[in-house]
């Protein structure tokens, strides 16, 4: 993957992407100690300006639900991920409780508000009932469901345990959850294989920094984003069927956007 890409072009786009980045962050710092609106707007036109600079075009499936709030139930096969739900969603993240330490993205995480967890057992009561007062606010969530980042060419089984606040009622009634599934396709109009997905994909023991500045020199990036039906958990039944759904839902759309075959068919069978 080294030889792939202009070093010219990485450096020139890391080089705007951090002067924007730094250009941004005091303003949502001022957003977010006023409570005003914009602190819930401005990081779409962060993220939206993003993808500009790193040179992604995001095709857009489905249509999203217009309840509110939403629990999203979404695939994570890289960083990029973030941007590309962040510049169509206006809610925060899900994260486990490591990124926050991450240098410059666990800042950027908590001026989006993002909502970190830690996943043992005792703590879960504690982060359910924050990502349940999040809710209660209308606030809307994104959550990877996996638990963890794939290769990019199929999509994780989704864990039922963190789709549990799907099984709080708000507003008198359940939260509605939406699957959505995101796929990287194209690099210059041009099919990802399989093995050139991880050049934008990023998991296992990869490291970020040089995996960032390799995916900074490549050309124009086409991702898929579909949002599938919305479901609740009072009309599956139960949160192992709810996510068995989302999964579902999602690992189709991944397999449509990949291999360019409607696999919907294949998923009802299968359901």
């Amino acid at each position: 993957m080294s030889g792939i890409g202009s070093p010219f072009r990485s450096l020139s786009r890391l080089l705007v992407y951090l002067g924007w980045t730094f250009v941004a962050i005091p303003v949502q710092m001022v957003a977010l100690l006023l409570r005003t609106p914009f602190r819930e707007r401005f990081p779409m036109i962060y993220h939206r300006t993003c993808l500009k600079i790193v040179g992604v075009d995001v095709e857009i499936r489905g249509k999203r639900s217009k309840d509110h709030p939403v629990l999203y139930a979404v695939n994570h096969s890289s960083y990029l991920d973030i941007s590309v739900l962040g510049a169509l969603i206006a809610g925060s993240f899900v994260a486990k409780q490591e990124v926050a330490k991450w240098p410059l993205y666990g800042l950027l995480a908590k001026l989006q508000r993002t909502v970190f967890v830690d996943r043992r057992a005792r703590f879960i009561a504690e982060q359910r009932d924050e990502m349940t007062g999040r809710l209660a606010r209308g606030d809307d969530l994104i959550l990877f469901p996996e638990g963890t980042s794939s290769d990019g060419n199929r999509v994780l089984p989704f864990k039922s345990a963190l789709l549990s606040t799907a099984e709080i009622e708000v507003k008198g009634g359940p939260i509605t959850v939406q699957p959505v599934s995101i796929a990287y396709t194209h690099l210059d109009g041009i099919p990802l294989g399989r093995h050139l997905r991880p050049l934008y994909t990023w998991y296992g023991d990869m490291e970020m920094a040089s995996h960032i500045w390799h995916m900074m020199g490549l050309g124009k990036l086409k991702v898929v984003v579909q949002f599938h039906p919305a479901m609740t958990i009072a009309e599956t039944g139960s949160r192992k069927v709810l996510a068995q759904y989302c999964w579902e839902a999602v690992a189709s759309g991944v397999s449509s956007a990949i291999t360019g075959r409607d696999q919907a068919l294949v998923a009802a069978k299968a359901a």
